[in-house]
């Protein structure tokens, strides 16, 4: 998928013998780009996937809100569930700048088209969102076009999650190839990948 000068996709898999998976991926055009975020309902199986839903219906709800705001409303919503793992990242394409916070184990990476290499890393806070929520604190970096963020749940080896991707594939071939090589078999799994194109003209 394409817009506001993001394109992205996903590659998910539900673990062996659960019917419905709770890692749930949710994307949403704002006033000033593309924001994303990536969710982990704790454990697996229908459960987990309520508590994901809670916080996707909540993000649609507050969308454009800051991150940090967007994370305690989620909170919010979510007591009384078994909570969530959720890593929230947003691309302002008027400023060129991406925006990331991490509460759990979703892992975020930055790949800067001109090395293919990693060059930020999400920083991920302890806490579970609908449990215990810890001091929150966005970081910051500069883009490029070509630059490309991956976010995968715990059901990915993180040292593949990011690595020996070829920065001129599709988003789509990118995201199911992270995910074959990574998936864990063990537990739900998802990949995001997601290509900065532009500014806004």
């Amino acid at each position: 998928m394409k817009t506001a000068g993001v394109e992205w996709s996903t590659a998910a898999a539900t673990m062996p013998g659960e019917s419905e998976s709770g890692d749930r991926c949710w994307a949403g055009a704002v006033a000033n780009g593309m924001m994303f975020a990536v969710i982990d309902g704790l454990g697996h199986g229908r459960a987990a996937a309520a508590a994901s839903d809670i916080a996707i219906a909540t993000l649609e709800q507050h969308a454009g809100k800051p991150l940090t705001q967007l994370l305690r409303r989620c909170h919010e919503s979510l007591l009384g569930t078994r909570g969530v793992a959720m890593s929230l990242a947003a691309f302002n394409t008027e400023d060129a700048m991406l925006t990331w916070i991490g509460v759990g184990n979703v892992e975020g990476t930055l790949l800067r088209r001109d090395a293919g290499l990693p060059c930020g890393k999400l920083l991920l806070r302890s806490g579970v969102v609908g449990i215990h929520l810890p001091v929150l604190r966005e970081g910051e970096l500069a883009v490029k076009p070509g630059d490309i963020l991956t976010m995968a749940t715990d059901g990915v080896t993180a040292d593949e999650s990011p690595l020996r991707v070829s920065m001129d594939s599709r988003t789509e071939s990118m995201a199911h190839g992270i995910l074959a090589r990574g998936c864990k078999g063990t537990d739900d799994a998802l990949v995001l990948v997601a290509r900065y194109r532009s500014a806004r003209p």
